[in-house]
């Protein structure tokens, strides 16, 4: 679903907005520059000189429609989809093989007020925020949110990691325009020309291809075998 990906890619602009990333200040959150694509946290990610780097990483994990009722037609539909929003905090963790990124396992009370801080800030940015007005563009409403903790029951720790799902219903794609469909459209549209989010939906379009529909010209009513050649033409 076009518009499903849209979405995650809106939320990237809003929580790392482009002027941000070209000034290298001014970030609305916790993460800064970490927020991720599709992927998780890595090494090169994290700043060494902290005890922890606050992180968001974003995923597309459900989308669907569905028809609105047994007598809807096939564009009648509601849509939704779900985007994780994978908060965490990031540190360099060590084993056999070498140096990888994982979420601190600690119980700091300090660690876990920063982490809270930073699903709060998300929530706020994408809900209520005038920047996350592109965002809510694709958002007809949000259904529910989880907040999913991690933690190590048999070790007494938690584990810094928090995801919040964001269960949205949402505009569902439409094909009956001209060049990229809408919502992409707009949000493209709206987005500027540098973003990291308006280079992936360029990709994106260059890739989908609409199938051009002919135009109706004539259409021919002719009546029933009582009345033959009664026969009506409308250009």
């Amino acid at each position: 679903m076009l518009a499903a990906e849209a979405l995650r890619l809106a939320a990237i602009e809003v929580l790392r907005p482009t002027a941000a990333v070209e000034a290298g200040t001014g970030f609305p959150t916790l993460a800064g520059l970490n927020v991720l694509d599709s992927r998780e946290t890595a090494i090169e990610d994290i700043d060494r000189s902290k005890p922890y780097t606050p992180t968001l990483a974003l995923h597309t994990t459900e989308a669907g429609v569905a028809l609105r009722g047994p007598l809807s037609s096939a564009v009648d539909v509601n849509a939704d989809a779900v985007l994780d929003v994978v908060a965490e905090l990031a540190v360099i963790e060590h084993d056999a093989q070498g140096e990888f990124a994982f979420a601190a396992a600690t119980t700091d009370p300090e660690a876990r007020l920063v982490l809270a801080a930073l699903c709060s800030q998300v929530r706020y940015l994408l809900e209520r925020s005038q920047a996350g007005g592109l965002w809510r563009r694709l958002v007809q409403r949000i259904v529910n949110i989880e907040y999913q903790t991690f933690a190590a029951p048999d070790l007494g720790v938690r584990i810094q990691r928090t995801t919040m799902r964001f269960h949205c219903a949402i505009r569902d794609d439409d094909f009956e325009v001209a060049g990229l469909p809408e919502p992409l459209a707009s949000v493209y549209a709206q987005l500027p020309a540098q973003s990291y989010a308006k280079a992936k939906l360029a990709a994106l379009a260059s890739h989908f291809a609409p199938d051009a529909l002919p135009s109706l010209d004539r259409i021919t009513i002719e009546a029933g075998p009582s009345q033959p050649g009664a026969r009506v033409d409308f250009t």
